[in-house]
């Protein structure tokens, strides 16, 4: 008997046929990534779905590929603008092409390829870096301490530190991470996968992190503008969206994107942008209480307050699929409980998509309005953030309905 060894899946899509060993099966359930169901007829045969997380992931086995709905260039410019407004993943000449492969780790990784070969055309980064020695001469700062504690009177070697002017810094350090943390992933295109490699070659001489310490740190700088778009889609790579863990007894290896993060993000990020104008300032998951005595803990995405600290707006970001007669009504009492919270007369929720371009919901004996709007994202980029404006405008005009 063949067991399924590799699935096709995308996001939210339908379900897929497979054929599974009863505990593959239950391990793919534990492991949150899909969802699954067996067969009624046979133990062998199951039905598995994709949720909200895109990328690739080898569980049990069974490998998955998990493509989004949206074209992978929109979620690249959506990840983009999530960490950096001005500028996303693009360089002073042109874009990166995002969308030249189907899957998100193969696009994952021409992305960072593409933007680290292009910092490194201009030579390796150099900077100054602490570097703490034991030598047969002082060379900058002797250090007491150590010097007593290992040497017991020795006078040499020095303990000593000092910085040294060198190309292992921070910034190559992250790419050295990015470039090896791709090259672990299954799905890696061939000619992507050998520019990884010769990008490696050139960092040669760069130390290589230690797994389980803080990444580290590094200030955007005139020095380093052409190195900033890499090093934060490195950071990106490396900070909590590999998948390299166990959830129970269940191993997953893999990549993932959750779409339901990735749209909250750029919500908040893009929305927080476009508030600007209004004065204020803007704070995601603020802690708020829905009682008195403070046990019911509210952290809506976004609060926009004024210079004094009163809340002005509330919005929060929804990633779901939405049903044929409407939106979910759950979110509504949610944000219905957030306005109580904070003193406001408007909420507004925002979807990925919708049935109608906005909606609004008139609570009765409360004089509470909830505005629901949806962000299409097959939309060009520049559509979305006008979309976005609009939707700014409309929590920066006085909360008025």
């Amino acid at each position: 008997m063949t067991y399924t060894e590799r699935l096709d899946l995308t996001e939210r899509g339908g379900w897929v046929p497979a054929r599974l060993t009863p505990e593959t099966g239950q391990l793919l359930a534990d492991s949150g990534v899909v969802e699954v169901r067996p067969e009624a007829f046979d133990p062998t045969h199951w039905q598995v779905r994709a949720l909200t997380k895109v990328g690739a992931v080898r569980i049990a086995g069974v490998e998955m590929s998990i493509a989004p709905k949206i074209p992978i260039g929109r979620l690249f410019f959506l990840l983009g603008y999530a960490a950096d407004p001005t500028r996303g993943w693009r360089v002073e000449d042109e874009p990166v092409d995002a969308g030249a492969h189907k899957g998100v780790v193969p696009a994952l990784a021409h992305v960072f390829e593409r933007l680290a070969d292009r910092a490194l055309r201009q030579g390796l980064l150099q900077g100054y870096h602490a570097v703490e020695d034991a030598l047969p001469i002082v060379r900058g700062r002797i250090r007491t301490a150590d010097q007593m504690r290992r040497r017991h009177g020795i006078p040499l070697p020095m303990e000593v530190g000092y910085d040294e002017f060198s190309t292992d810094i921070p910034e190559n350090q992250l790419l050295l991470a990015g470039a090896d943390r791709l090259l672990r992933l299954p799905g890696v295109p061939v000619p992507v996968r050998h520019r990884l490699l010769r990008l490696r070659t050139r960092l040669a001489e760069v130390s290589r992190l230690v797994p389980g310490r803080p990444l580290p740190r590094w200030q955007p700088n005139r020095l380093n503008v052409h190195y900033q778009a890499p090093c934060r889609f490195a950071e990106l790579i490396l900070n909590g969206i590999s998948v390299e863990h166990r959830r129970g007894d269940v191993r997953i290896d893999g990549f993932l994107f959750d779409l339901a993060k990735v749209f909250e993000d750029f919500v908040c990020t893009a929305l927080s942008e476009a508030l600007r104008p209004y004065g204020g300032r803007c704070r995601t998951q603020a802690r708020h209480y829905l009682d008195e005595a403070g046990d019911v803990l509210l952290k809506p995405d976004l609060v926009h307050y004024a210079d004094d600290g009163t809340p002005l707006a509330v919005a929060d970001a929804k990633y779901k699929a939405v049903r044929p007669e409407g939106y979910p009504e759950a979110d509504l009492y949610q944000m219905l409980a957030y306005c109580t919270a904070l003193g406001l007369s408007v909420g507004h929720l925002i979807y990925a998509k919708g049935n109608e371009p906005q909606a609004r919901h008139m609570v009765r004996g409360a004089g509470t309005m909830i505005i629901q709007h949806a962000l299409e994202l097959d939309e060009d980029p520049s559509r979305i953030l006008r979309a976005v404006e609009r939707i700014a405008g409309c929590l920066g005009s006085g909360n008025k309905p």
